[in-house]
């Protein structure tokens, strides 16, 4: 291993971490007073599924290869419909309570964070193919490094979302649900070109 594949790395840990980015900015929309051991929670589960996704990639590559190119093609809808269904429900409640104290201390479970962090990630699936040429060791150390840059990148976007969040008021789940739906059409259109 030389110094490229670290680059190499750490590009793709920075550029699969951008979805989970901005969803950890909603998150932190909605919750402008999260605690914080959910804070490293939701930064935690974004860099596990960052983690995970490109090691079921490479698995997949190396194991079942015509069930993962069938399952690519269905990829952009999964995340469209799991991030527009959640940003959807956030744009509902944001609308429904705009003035209320509640939806600002509205609670992001870990249902609907799980979802976020599978929506976010699955298209990490396709990364697998970059460490084609990998051995195992290599396949599990670049993904030890995507989850590291994903956590702190994750962090940061929650971190930011909070501090945004409590000068939005009620605005908060309204622009975090449209930021989520946002994210959800990106994936979904630029998997067609």
């Amino acid at each position: 291993m030389d110094y490229k594949f670290f680059l190499y790395a750490i590009g793709l840990g920075v550029s699969l971490a951008m979805d989970a980015f901005s969803v950890s900015l909603a998150n932190g929309l909605g919750e402008p007073r999260m605690r914080t051991r959910k804070v490293c929670l939701i930064a935690g589960m974004f860099a596990l599924f960052q983690a995970l996704m490109p090691l079921l990639g490479w698995i997949c590559l190396h194991t079942v290869v015509n069930l993962f190119s069938a399952f690519e093609k269905i990829i952009p809808w999964i995340s469209l419909a799991l991030l527009g269904y959640i940003g959807g429900k956030m744009l509902y409640d944001g609308i429904k309570h705009r003035c209320e104290e509640a939806s600002v201390s509205a609670h992001l479970g870990f249902g609907a964070l799980l979802l976020q962090a599978i929506a976010t990630s699955i298209d990490a699936l396709t990364a697998g193919l970059a460490f084609a040429e990998y051995d195992a060791w290599e396949a599990l150390l670049s993904a030890i490094i995507i989850a590291l840059i994903t956590f702190i990148i994750c962090l940061c976007g929650v971190l930011i979302g909070k501090r945004s969040g409590t000068r939005l008021c009620g605005k908060a789940g309204i622009l975090g649900g449209v930021i989520l739906i946002i994210i959800g059409l990106e994936i979904f259109i630029t998997s067609w070109f």
